[in-house]
């Protein structure tokens, strides 16, 4: 006897909370066994601090300019990845000057490019920067693997009756590169968001997450520290179910208009 939907569902949901009754176990034994509160604090302490926190104005105003400067970098490299994709996809001369640069951006440590990128740009538009150039590599790739793993027999198919231009773009192309667009999307997303906060800890714009980090690192206020690392885990674990959400709903949307 099988059991039933909800049976499996309720499992699932025990399973997940103990997993993390048991981290939650580990750390308090870490910080009892350690016994310094500037090394470690316990989970009860940084959840306080965190309800601390989420009780001030500054943390929502801090959250949204930190979440709204990755997005904007974030989103600037969905669009570029794509565009320049299809354009390289059909150029060999444009994929062979974007090739050098693709590949130094992949290779090149995020600490070097922020460094680097704070000289030329304000801080405040850091972030914004160091977003762009993390994402951009991963979406340009993932679409131009797409794009050229489209089955031939359709493009042919295509050719016999005439269909091209945007038609052929969303009919063909779209459905092909789909799945190659969203891995790329959730993979670029978590990278855009940790090295975005990592640049703001070094660009230091007003408000953000990146100075509060910075400021518990000094101040050696070692439950704000961890109660924003709280914060920055929980955001990325959020925007990445939302996106899966969105990208659902785009796709059921898409699916049926063809």
């Amino acid at each position: 006897m099988t059991a039933g939907p909800g049976k499996k569902g309720v499992r699932a949901w025990g399973r997940r909370l103990g997993v993390a009754a048991f981290w939650l176990a580990a750390w308090q034994l870490a910080s009892m066994a350690v016994g310094s509160r500037i090394v470690l604090v316990g989970p009860a302490e940084v959840a306080c601090r965190l309800a601390e926190l989420v009780c001030q104005g500054d943390f929502w105003v801090s959250v949204g300019l930190s979440l709204g400067r990755v997005a904007a970098g974030f989103g600037l490299a969905v669009a570029a990845g794509m565009v320049l994709a299809a354009v390289a996809s059909r150029s060999c001369v444009v994929e062979g000057l974007l090739a050098p640069l693709v590949g130094a951006v992949k290779a090149a440590p995020v600490a070097s490019f922020v460094v680097l990128l704070l000289m030329w740009v304000p801080s405040r538009r850091l972030s914004v920067a160091v977003s762009f150039l993390m994402a951009f590599p991963i979406l340009y790739t993932n679409v131009l693997a797409g794009v050229r793993q489209t089955d031939p027999a359709l493009l042919e198919m295509a050719d016999v009756f005439g269909v091209r231009g945007w038609a052929r773009a969303c009919t063909i192309y779209a459905v092909q590169v789909a799945p190659y667009l969203r891995a790329g999307l959730s993979l670029a997303m978590g990278l855009s968001w940790k090295s975005g906060v990592a640049a703001e800890v070094i660009g230091l714009p007003a408000p953000s997450i990146g100075i509060h980090l910075y400021d518990a690192k000094v101040y050696l206020d070692v439950p704000g520290l961890l109660a924003w690392t709280v914060v920055i885990v929980a955001l990325s674990v959020g925007l990445e179910a939302l996106l899966g959400r969105l990208l659902d709903w785009a796709q059921t949307r898409w699916e049926a208009r063809l």
